[in-house]
């Protein structure tokens, strides 16, 4: 299984193809095309991530012991986002999440790209994973 690291590192390669920040936008409207369909069902408040500009649901589910995770965002830059954070922590077991790095994710040099209102959501969406680990860690 690839870590947590090494998912940082392929997206900080791929964002470094770019030379222009539009590319880098475009790549991350191409994640949010590439997102898996977001169940309805789970488009409530209870699942809404706080902070952000968006509106962006983080839906947290175990399969195989391992804490995965449906997102959406009703805006393209906040669906790339969190579809390329669920992919860097989704699918691991809740201590790999809870005890990640996450300023690892600064080498991907986003800040540079989104405004404070967008880091801000990133940031809240982080933490939103941190928290759901953190809770699934500690139901085992």
């Amino acid at each position: 299984m690839i870590s947590v690291e090494e998912k940082i590192k392929y997206y900080k390669e791929n964002l470094e193809l770019f030379d222009d920040d539009m590319d880098k936008y475009k790549y991350l409207l191409d994640q949010a095309k590439k997102a898996k369909p977001f169940p309805e069902e789970f488009r409530q408040d209870s699942f809404k991530v706080d902070g952000c500009q968006a509106q962006v649901w983080l839906v947290p589910y175990m399969q195989d012991n391992k804490l995965c995770f449906h997102s959406d965002s009703d805006a393209f830059i906040s669906k790339g986002m969190v579809t390329i954070l669920s992919e860097i922590y989704g699918d691991r077991k809740p201590d790999e999440i809870t005890n990640s790095n996450f300023d690892l994710l600064t080498s991907l040099k986003l800040d540079t790209l989104l405004t404070p209102g967008r880091r801000n959501g990133v940031y809240s969406m982080l933490m939103k994973i941190k928290e759901y680990g953190k809770v699934y860690a500690e139901s085992k």
